[in-house]
């Protein structure tokens, strides 16, 4: 995996081992999603729901972001997500890891009053629903605020509906949402 544009284009993030159930964006999909999103990064909070690698995390400090948070539950990815912020020197101040399952995550982030305006979200696969309904708690609460864009990563012939957001554009293994 590489970053794919903004100050680290081309370097390479640190992958899981084989055997795991993480399955990192491709590429393709990632420069495809933030060269759409890509102006409204400009000194943006964003946030990164079943985060895997870190690497769309990575992407939007790339791209201009001030900072990230990323939602991540499995111990290992955890682990991955830190090795991966350490290689690339980001500052603790610009990014943080909150490592618990999304729907324990977004309440403390509407707690502290922390909205996004862009968003990724990339559920496993064997759990996908998941997404969604993290997704609709996120706008509940107020973390994704009216206009918030999110790209959600969905499988292969899967017609995604999301309640309370609109299909702005599909893209390769994706879509992008705007919250209504």
């Amino acid at each position: 995996m590489r970053i794919t544009g903004g100050s680290w284009a081309s370097r390479r993030v640190s992958g899981p081992g084989r055997g795991t159930l993480l399955r990192p964006t491709p590429d393709a999909l990632r420069e495809q999603a933030f060269t759409i999103i890509g102006q409204r990064l400009a000194g943006a909070t964003f946030l990164d729901l079943f985060a895997g690698t870190g690497v769309n995390a990575l992407e939007a400090l790339s791209r201009g972001a001030s900072r990230v948070v990323l939602v991540e539950r499995a111990p290992k990815a955890g682990e991955l997500i830190r090795r991966n912020f350490a290689a690339f020197v980001v500052p603790e101040g610009r990014w943080e890891l909150m490592a618990r399952e999304a729907e324990r995550a977004l309440p403390v982030l509407a707690a502290r009053g922390v909205a996004f305006s862009l968003a990724w979200c990339d559920p496993p696969f064997a759990s996908w629903a998941e997404g969604p309904v993290a997704l609709v708690l996120a706008r509940e609460s107020g973390v994704l605020g009216p206009g918030a864009e999110v790209v959600l990563e969905a499988p292969p012939k899967v017609e995604v509906a999301v309640p309370g957001f609109s299909l702005v554009r599909e893209l390769r293994g994706a879509v992008l949402l705007r919250a209504s």
